[in-house]
């Protein structure tokens, strides 16, 4: 690996997890476009982090309130508090991510070897995209958000381990679909993938624990780590001023392009 690669796999982790074309799927389909190898298990982890590290900043005042609301509500035994309700249905939405990550993470991890199989899950990702801006009604605000929503959105999150299925753009239409309006959705969606990425880092992090790094790798690394951190933190601010006004529409066009784009490549290559 060289600087340039790990500056590019840290832009492309950082700006693409937030944004809804799937950070996975760029992350597959980007080095096989241009004959790179993929990043390997250590420079994965660290991404992840960078990641983590970014929503964790942009929300910490969410956070913040989430958590004493959370933590009040049991003492009361109340959900009277709009903020108590949101921190529990983050609890609840995240249920389907760790039931499929668990018994379903050997088949996924297939899918990260087969770009054609990516290329058709971008497609499906903005048809999801187009189909949420169609038929969302989007009238309801995060506080008027009930369990059921969270588990719905939960599914959503859970089906976006699989690569080219944006987690964020299923997880926002799902809520458009039955809805919630447009910045609600999104910010719950962020809220939501919180403990689902801290998760991954973590898990990441034990199996790097286990293969170990090497000396020469941790400059990489480092590059990586703030590459993603950073352009995650402004592709978070960037997107949420952009939803206040402009549907998904845009990244619809461009998940069904760069799907198409990996399927003609497939065939011409094989």
């Amino acid at each position: 690996m060289t600087f340039i690669q790990a500056l590019v796999f840290g832009l492309l982790q950082g700006a693409t997890e937030f944004l809804p074309i799937s950070s996975s799927g760029h992350l597959v389909l980007v080095p096989w476009f241009i004959g790179w190898s993929e990043p390997g298990l250590a420079f994965s982890a660290i991404l992840h982090w960078g990641t983590v590290v970014a929503v964790l900043i942009v929300f910490r005042e969410d956070l913040r309130s989430l958590v004493i609301a959370g933590y009040r509500s049991l003492s009361t035994r109340s959900l009277a508090e709009p903020q108590a309700r949101i921190a529990w249905w983050i609890v609840i939405g995240n249920i389907p991510a760790i039931l499929v990550g668990f018994f379903l993470q050997d088949l996924f991890q297939t899918l990260f070897n087969t770009p054609v199989a990516v290329a058709g899950f971008l497609i499906i990702t903005s048809l999801v995209l187009i189909i949420s801006e169609r038929l969302g009604v989007q009238s309801r605000s995060s506080d008027e958000m009930r369990w059921l929503d969270a588990l719905l959105i939960g599914m959503a999150q859970a089906a976006a381990i699989t690569p080219g299925i944006s987690r964020s753009g299923v997880t926002i239409s799902a809520g458009l679909l039955l809805g919630i309006k447009r910045p609600a959705a999104a910010r719950f969606s962020f809220l939501l993938m919180i403990p689902a990425t801290l998760g991954a880092g973590i898990l990441s992090l034990l199996e790097l624990a286990q293969v170990g790094i090497l000396s020469s790798e941790w400059s990489f690394l480092i590059c990586g780590f703030f590459a993603a951190a950073v352009s995650g933190y402004l592709a978070i601010r960037w997107f949420l001023k952009y939803l206040k006004r402009r549907p998904l529409s845009v990244f619809a066009i461009y998940c069904a392009a760069l799907g198409m784009g990996g399927l003609i490549l497939s065939v011409l290559r094989a």
